[in-house]
């Protein structure tokens, strides 16, 4: 691959996405030149990747080609890159999950209720909707391994509306820390799905719980 085909790519992206900003980190530590397009500010970036038959981000073109960006080894792959990298363990995995949610269950009560509905900034989304997404994102992948489809809808959807406080979007999430704790003792002994449907297509279960992590 030479460097004017690396220079021809894209990456679609909008703030707030940390499969985006895991994305263009990549690239940029690799030394690889990309234009970047903010779908939030740039009117015709949707209708651009609808017509590549791709309707959710972070998305990598290069001309008419184009990867789903959430899985590194398929953007390193589309890149030309060749990975060496070390694989956290599925129990290394859980355990830091947990501990992400357990902090969020911490730390959501500390904010007033006047500030849990503000809206964050340059995002159609509250602070409670944050907290709530928090716990969404495993639930999305325990649907996934539980032999469902992680949807972008997941991660699109808000706490219902009796769920319009810290605590009740805490004990939402107290029940997901159940659920992936007992998900990881049912499948200790046999290991995870070999595979898992996704939104951006088949994966291993492994490099989408990495992605949940």
């Amino acid at each position: 691959m030479n460097e004017a085909q690396i220079n021809d790519l894209t990456v679609y992206w909008q703030p707030g996405c940390s499969s985006c900003l895991r994305a263009k980190e990549f690239l940029a530590a690799h030394g690889i030149e990309f234009a970047s397009v903010n779908v939030r500010e740039d009117d015709t970036a949707m209708e651009r990747l609808a017509s590549l038959r791709a309707r959710s981000i972070p998305v990598i073109t290069r001309e008419e080609k184009f990867v789903f960006a959430q899985d590194i080894d398929v953007l390193a792959n589309f890149v030309g890159i060749e990975l060496n990298r070390s694989i956290l363990p599925v129990k290394e995995l859980v355990t830091r999950i947990d501990l992400i949610l357990a902090a969020a269950q911490r730390y959501l009560p500390q904010l007033p209720q006047e500030v849990l509905n503000t809206h964050l900034p340059v995002r159609d989304r509250t602070y409670l909707d944050l907290g709530f997404h928090v716990f969404m994102i495993p639930l999305a992948f325990l649907d996934a391994a539980r032999g469902k489809e992680l949807t972008f809808e997941h991660f699109e959807l808000t706490p219902p509306v009796d769920m319009n406080t810290a605590t009740g979007v805490i004990e939402f999430g107290e029940d997901v820390r159940k659920q992936m704790n007992n998900w990881w003792r049912s499948i200790e002994e046999t290991g995870i799905p070999l595979s898992v449907l996704t939104y951006y297509g088949r994966h291993s279960g492994h490099s989408v719980l990495e992605r949940t992590a």
